[in-house]
């Protein structure tokens, strides 16, 4: 109240954001326990909008001279800015709000205790060590909670509490420092998502120890990856950085209009092309949704305030919206997508990837296989390079399987493929069934200057794409 009363008289907007952020994670390395890693981090911000330009500051020092500082610095700022700013900033309208929301958990994991936690690790392990061959295995387990109060002078009081739980193992055969043939589940970097303690044992982890073993052997002797023009499938974790890639960061609205050009660059997505780009084809429809239970990015509220919902982005493979923030929804005269979100108290919400969901189709894996007369299989995210302006792409995964005549062959090491963005999604054939869709969570997307880390979600059964280049 005292920030808002100080703020408010001299300012058109304030908010106020504080959080208390816990972290744990666990690991280990070839049946070696290791260090246990826990932090927590507690603190607040101040963001203002005075004169139509913004100004933040933030501290971890809860006292009121610092709260007073807290408030003169960013008006301080915004008066600043607002020499500079090349035009006044607005806002989109937003409802007002007081409200709480909480992560649904059946078992908190920081109530487990450590022991028992390593305990799992150390059950993983142990089915590693009865697989031949291996010289190398990884396992960890990664715990956050996330405590929120929000305020603004719209009228809004939110509180959150938000809790992601992640897991994951790899392993492999290391030949010196450039020979190495891994298989990581359930995928390259683990699963996360919202959710308790219980999560984990959905992830299947024990179940796939056996077969990963007998492929990162095999991938030894495996054949080169084939080159030219062919079919391909992705398996929903590869699909799920397709997506992350060449769709979630194309859509991040602050990006398109220039705000990442210095950093991570623009976006061919432009406004003018909103409604009148075919991005894909009429199977690919994609939506943002933070509200969905269970993803890595779901939440009651973004950061400024704005009520999770489901936003079309793309619909029957035309550009239908974008991932904004009030202030970038206000440019095209639209209300906010809830995608204003900051890497905890001390940074600034800019906009960032929510759930993004790739709405199911009807085919099976299997029929999607049983189709093709000459293609691949491609399985787990390896590598990933794709342009400034989101356009032109080169992706790489752990393994593949070459298919002929509707059935999946010989095993292909490290492939890879490569396209422009349009061209591909365009050229998407069959979008999976519900029963294989997989919403996998991404916990390290890198943006903004200063660097800010987000953890989003991309939600996706298997996908088949024609005439797409694969080899180098």
């Amino acid at each position: 109240d005292l920030v808002m009363l100080r703020a408010r008289e001299r300012c058109e907007y304030v908010d106020f954001r504080f959080e208390e952020i816990e972290s744990e994670g666990l690991g280990s390395d070839t049946g070696t326990l290791s260090p246990i890693e826990k932090s927590t981090s507690v603190g607040y911000a101040v963001r203002v909008l005075k004169d139509g330009s913004w100004g933040f500051a933030a501290s971890s020092v809860m006292e009121l001279s610092e709260y007073e500082r807290v408030v003169d610095i960013a008006i301080g700022i915004a008066e600043a800015s607002r020499l500079v700013a090349p035009a006044p900033a607005a806002l989109a309208p937003v409802g007002a709000y007081t409200d709480s929301y909480r992560t649904p958990v059946a078992v908190d994991p920081f109530s487990i205790s450590l022991s028992e936690k390593q305990d799992l690790l150390r059950s993983w392990e142990e089915l590693f060590a009865g697989q031949a061959d291996l010289n190398s295995t990884s396992t960890f387990l990664d715990f956050r909670k996330t405590s929120k109060y929000f305020k603004s002078s719209v009228g809004s009081e939110i509180e959150q509490v938000l809790l992601h739980c992640g897991a994951g193992v790899t392993c492999g055969i290391v030949k010196g420092r450039r020979e190495r043939f891994e298989r990581s589940f359930p995928s390259s970097s683990g699963q996360y998502v919202s959710g308790g303690y219980e999560v984990i044992q959905t992830f299947g982890i024990e179940d796939n120890i056996e077969r990963l073993a007998a492929e990162a052997v095999a991938m030894q002797t495996a054949k080169e990856c084939p080159q030219g023009e062919m079919t391909i499938i992705l398996s929903p974790d590869m699909a799920s950085l397709q997506i992350h890639e060449s769709i979630g960061h194309p859509l991040e609205l602050d990006r398109v209009f220039g705000a990442e050009r210095n950093f991570s660059g623009t976006s061919f997505a432009t406004p003018d092309r909103l409604g009148s780009l075919r991005y894909g084809s009429e199977i690919v429809s994609v939506y943002s949704d933070p509200s969905y239970p269970g993803g890595l990015a779901t939440y009651g509220y973004d950061d400024e305030g704005v009520k999770a919902e489901r936003r079309p982005l793309i619909e029957k493979g035309m550009l239908a919206g974008y991932l904004s923030s009030r202030e970038t929804a206000q440019r095209l005269e639209q209300t906010s997508s809830g995608a204003a979100r900051a890497d905890g108290w001390s940074n600034v919400p800019i906009c960032r990837m929510t759930n993004l969901m790739l709405e199911p189709g009807n085919q099976s894996f299997a029929q999607m296989v049983a189709e093709v007369e000459n293609g691949l299989y491609l399985e787990t995210v390896g590598s990933w390079s794709i342009d400034d302006n989101r356009e032109n792409f080169q992706m790489g995964t752990e393994v593949g399987w070459e298919i002929k005549n509707g059935k999946l062959g010989d095993m292909v090491a490290a492939p890879s493929y490569s396209g422009n963005t349009v061209d591909f999604w365009r050229n998407c054939s069959s979008v999976g069934a519900r029963d294989e869709w997989v919403l996998t969570g991404t916990p390290n997307c890198g943006k903004g200057q200063p660097g800010q880390n987000a953890r989003t979600a991309q939600g996706t059964a298997y996908l088949r794409f024609e005439k797409v280049k694969v080899g180098s």
